[in-house]
């Protein structure tokens, strides 16, 4: 498929999602949102494909956000079912996503960065949810997604005043992994290799079985997450013999992904 206002490209068993409007700071328009979404379906469709990073076009921004200019002219916030970006309403995609976030990641932008599993930063990135300073709210997970992360006053003292926080910061308030030393994409590569030396079966049981147990009880997820699909398929797998044998036979695994 051609895409307008993204590229996307493959590197073994990595997709790499690439925004790409730099003239507009990477803000993304509907068009983009369906791309998106299609690029995201798809990726979560090949089982030749284990790990994704999502990045932005430029050293300026990863993501702006909503296309404010396209709601000025009438357009509105439209978004795919699969929410902002195709992603931040995609509750059912357990192969895990890496945030390289390349400059600013502003409302929208630092949404995307929220719903993904890592972020990792350029020094120079500063993140925000300016919202209220337009008189919007944060609606695409950014009120759900940041309390959760980093505790209930932090986030509500930057989603009350729409203040912006460089990367160092977000790395001390615990939303950023990683401030990146040299090319943030590289450090975002980094973390994919060492997520696609893991069993990736193994991955997604613990991604699906973490973000199902935030909205219960310990007890209700130790009970339940044996009952996961995701779980379920990996303690059924060829991989679930092969890591052990692999380990005893002092090799490296040879994951199939089934």
């Amino acid at each position: 498929m051609s895409y307008q206002y993204i590229n996307v490209s493959r590197e073994g068993r990595l997709t790499i999602v690439t925004l790409n409007r730099p003239e507009a700071h990477n803000a993304l328009n509907l068009a983009a949102h369906l791309e998106l979404e299609a690029a995201f379906d798809a990726f979560a469709a090949d089982d030749d494909q284990w790990v994704a990073i999502i990045t932005g076009s430029g050293t300026k921004a990863f993501c702006a956000g909503h296309d404010l200019k396209q709601q000025a002219a009438g357009g509105g916030l439209q978004l795919p079912p699969t929410g902002f970006a195709g992603l931040t309403s995609r509750f059912d995609l357990t192969k895990p996503v890496i945030a390289a976030v390349n400059g600013v990641a502003m409302g929208g932008g630092f949404e995307i960065a929220l719903v993904c599993d890592v972020i990792v930063a350029a020094a120079h990135a500063v993140f925000a949810l300016p919202e209220p300073r337009v008189g919007l709210a944060p609606l695409a997970g950014g009120i759900q997604r940041l309390p959760h992360t980093i505790g209930f006053h932090r986030a509500m003292g930057l989603m009350l005043t729409g203040r912006r926080v460089s990367a160092a910061e977000g790395a001390a308030l615990g939303f950023v992994n990683e401030v990146a030393e040299a090319d943030v994409l590289d450090t975002a590569r980094r973390w994919a290799g060492d997520m696609l030396a893991c069993g990736p079966l193994s991955l997604r049981a613990i991604k699906e079985a973490t973000l199902r147990g935030r909205g219960t009880t310990v007890v209700e997820g130790i009970a339940g997450q044996w009952e996961y699909p995701a779980m379920k398929t990996m303690l059924n797998s060829q991989d679930y013999v092969e890591g052990p044998a692999a380990f005893a036979e002092k090799r490296t695994p040879e994951w199939k992904g089934r």
